[in-house]
């Protein structure tokens, strides 16, 4: 992933405003006051490997019909007359620097032209006015800028930091990448922001309390690293409680960003995109199963289609429901397995492309499958590297569920690998996981660390 990864709103529109896909992938860098895509940053290779000499790209309808008509009248000659050749010259000089910057494949030719892809005079009036409206530095763009006018613009700096924040039902979450997509921070804390949800129908204020705490503190881990845009999202908890809008202005103001909540189907497109960006291909269809706090989003993409559903059931749910936070009964087992297919019914019924995929990979994501991983690598410490794309067995998923059911949340603490927080919710999620497992016929999970946050933050 890198700055140039466009969210699919953004797709869609440069989409219509070319009247064709694009050819490579890109960033909106200039917008209209209304967010209207204006000048877009192009990847200096095409998808094919094919060079792209232009870095910034006119496609606002209106300015390029402005700027075709002065074009048409001898603009580009009339223009070039009336700058200085060394300023000029410096211009085409500084678009092929940024150009080589932001060049990352080297088995491709490649093309070192200035702006319009050439270093001598003015070829294009279009790309010196884009190159003006992204840099602020380009004496022909200026002029052009001038004679057509120009609407309310707002310049993006793509390359800044940016951060996504998540208010789930059992944690808050922090993720922070650079303008390449590289992670510059990643935290989760255990907050329970779910706690008697599902019993009161509100948000309680202490588990509120710990959810401000925690964004306070993430906002100055974001002016830390520079962070200039962000996105807080809030997902089953929040949108669950009758107060759930007040929480969530209040969480907007401590962590300085905007706010929303996500519907079922927006959690799920947005956690699939993240966790599967960076797996290999694979001839199967992908299946994503979350299993959160309070729900659990299956999400899958078929012939570029993608089909999702929230359950409204989650570790924390499936516990203060049927398991409660001690050992085990049959009983509390057998309620909790009644609870789950019940809902899994419901989710195959509503969405039946679950049920025709055939063989599938599964990938799981969030805290459930994370300590899952941790728990079967032996290993107190997180560490990414261990729990990113590990293989777990439903065999193992059945083990763990049993050990750890037959143990008080205290024991449960004794093995390597529980996280604290989730000793007491653990076996609900894993009650969950096996029978999303079992409907889906699927063997074995991957574990993904990439989740709803890099899809978050790859869509700002």
């Amino acid at each position: 992933m890198t700055f140039r990864d466009a969210s699919p709103d953004d797709v869609a529109a440069v989409t219509e405003l070319l009247g064709r896909p694009a050819a490579g992938r890109f960033a909106i860098v200039v917008r209209r006051g209304d967010g209207a895509p204006v000048v877009i940053e192009n990847e200096p290779h095409l998808r094919d490997g094919t060079p792209m000499p232009t870095l910034y790209w006119l496609v606002d309808r209106e300015l390029h019909t402005a700027v075709s008509r002065l074009e048409s009248d001898g603009g580009v000659h009339r223009y070039e007359g009336l700058v200085d050749g060394a300023e000029l010259a410096a211009a085409h000089e500084r678009h092929a620097q940024r150009r080589a910057a932001a060049t990352t494949r080297r088995d491709a030719p490649d093309a070192a032209g200035g702006v319009g892809g050439t270093r001598v005079g003015v070829k294009c009036l279009h790309a010196h006015l884009a190159n003006y409206l992204a840099t602020g530095d380009d004496p022909v763009g200026e002029l052009v800028a001038t004679s057509v006018g120009l609407p309310e613009l707002v310049r993006v700096d793509v390359r800044a930091p940016v951060a996504a924040l998540d208010c789930g039902s059992n944690s808050t979450r922090l993720l922070i990448v650079d303008g390449a997509g590289a992670t510059l921070a990643r935290d989760t804390r255990i907050t329970r922001l779910a706690q008697g949800v599902d019993a009161r129908g509100v948000l309680a204020d202490e588990a509120m309390g710990r959810s401000f705490t925690v964004l306070e503190e993430y906002r100055g881990v974001m002016d830390a690293a520079g962070v200039s845009r962000g996105l807080l999202v809030a997902t089953s908890a929040v949108r669950d409680a009758a107060n759930g809008a007040q929480f969530l202005a209040e969480a907007g103001r401590r962590a300085g960003v905007p706010a929303r909540i996500l519907t079922g189907d927006e959690e799920a497109g947005f956690t699939f995109a993240g966790a599967t960006r960076d797996l290999a291909t694979d001839d199967r269809p992908t299946v994503l199963v979350d299993v959160g706090g309070g729900s659990t989003e299956l999400a899958t993409r078929v012939d570029g289609v993608t089909y999702s559903y929230s359950m409204q059931l989650g570790c924390v749910r499936v516990t203060e429901r049927a398991l409660g936070r001690e050992a085990l009964t049959p009983a509390r087992a057998a309620a909790a397995r009644e609870m789950i297919e019940r809902e899994l019914d419901v989710a195959f019924t509503q969405r039946p492309a679950f049920g025709a995929l055939g063989p599938v990979r599964l990938v799981g994501v969030a805290g459930t499958v994370a300590t899952l991983a941790q728990l079967d690598a032996g290993e107190s410490t997180y560490r990414r590297e261990t729990v990113h794309h590990r293989v777990i067995t439903r065999a193992t998923v059945v083990e763990w569920r049993d050990r750890l059911g037959a143990e008080t949340p205290e024991q449960r603490l004794e093995h390597p690998g529980m996280v604290v927080g989730r000793e007491d919710v653990l076996v609900g999620g894993l009650f969950v996981l096996d029978a999303v497992m079992g409907r889906l016929a699927a063997d074995e999970l991957i574990t993904s660390e990439s989740d709803i946050l890099d899809g978050v933050a790859a869509s700002i």
